[in-house]
């Protein structure tokens, strides 16, 4: 059955190491990145659209040609004046990567400020997605806004999705951080955190821990990713399964290993697969991108 998905966030200008001194510019931000491979991976009667702000400058026209470009919709987002998109730089040492931020002032930090227009592009939707990064930019009252209009989606049958994404910088203290990444697992249907992420800020001893708190949170479906270790995945009522991560002989580049899952996992569920056929998709998707450089591969790379 054809539909809508909308996901919720934050995209950016990228600036990467092109050598000899010079940048390469490119876009992407975890949300997105979902989208561009949800889009690559959904049936196509279904829509995919990305909803955030942005400024009125050329680089904002330039990101939204971008996501126009790769089938994403763009019409629901909004444009503010005066405004720019958040950047950032890679910077590569003896193969690691670090990141450095400019995103104070972008203009996806008022993403939420228009509580009608947020309202409307998401009742447009089946399948709400936004991430802990997304309530990670916003003031406090914009959280507040865009968690009730989730918990109104949530109560009216559409399916919300969730990843907490636990980025500590875009937080004022640990405490705020822990207690809106809970608000947010608690207004959605289904949250796929990372195993890694949930172990150092949440003290979780072992994906079961992690399953039984967001369990105890009223999440009904927990999907618990760990890299190498596969996927965990927790669905109502029915028995715990565990799905093997798919092994690739040289790992090129980790960047949207999860956004890559989530966009194929949540294609496969779209398509009517079983829980744990979306789950071996979902990796299938995302040990193709890893080796490749790069946030955004090409669709023609993926598995089928």
């Amino acid at each position: 059955m054809a539909g809508r998905l909308l996901s919720i966030g934050e995209c950016m200008v990228e600036l990467s190491q092109a050598g000899e001194g010079l940048l390469r510019k490119g876009f992407a931000g975890d949300t997105l990145n979902t989208a561009w491979y949800a889009r690559a991976c959904f049936p196509s009667d279904w829509s995919i659209d990305y909803f955030t702000a942005v400024g009125d400058d050329p680089m904002s026209s330039e990101m939204l040609a971008m996501m126009d470009g790769a089938g994403i919709g763009t019409s629901q987002i909004l444009r503010i004046a005066g405004k720019t998109p958040g950047l950032y730089l890679i910077t590569l040492k003896d193969g690691e990567r670090t990141f450095s931020y400019w995103r104070d002032t972008a203009a996806a930090k008022k993403l939420a400020d228009d509580a009608d227009h947020l309202r409307a592009a998401i009742d447009s939707a089946q399948i709400i997605y936004f991430s802990g990064i997304t309530l990670g930019i916003l003031a406090p009252e914009a959280v507040d806004t865009l968690l009730a209009e989730a918990r109104r989606a949530k109560a009216s049958g559409k399916t919300v999705v969730f990843d907490p994404n636990i980025r500590p910088r875009l937080w004022p203290n640990k405490n705020y951080m822990l207690k809106t990444i809970e608000d947010g697992a608690r207004a959605s249907t289904l949250v796929l955190p990372s195993f890694d992420d949930e172990a150092v800020h949440f003290g979780d001893k072992d994906v079961a821990a992690t399953i039984a708190r967001y369990k105890a949170l009223g999440v009904e479906n927990v999907v618990v990713k760990d890299g190498p270790g596969g996927v965990t995945l927790a669905f109502g009522s029915a028995p715990v399964v565990h799905v093997a991560s798919v092994k690739v002989d040289k790992v090129v580049d980790t960047t949207s290993a999860g956004d890559s899952f989530n966009g194929g996992f949540l294609a496969s569920l779209a398509k009517g697969c079983t829980p744990a056929e979306a789950a071996a998709y979902g990796a299938a998707v995302a040990s193709t991108v890893i080796c490749h450089h790069g946030a955004l591969i090409s669709p023609d790379l993926l598995p089928k």
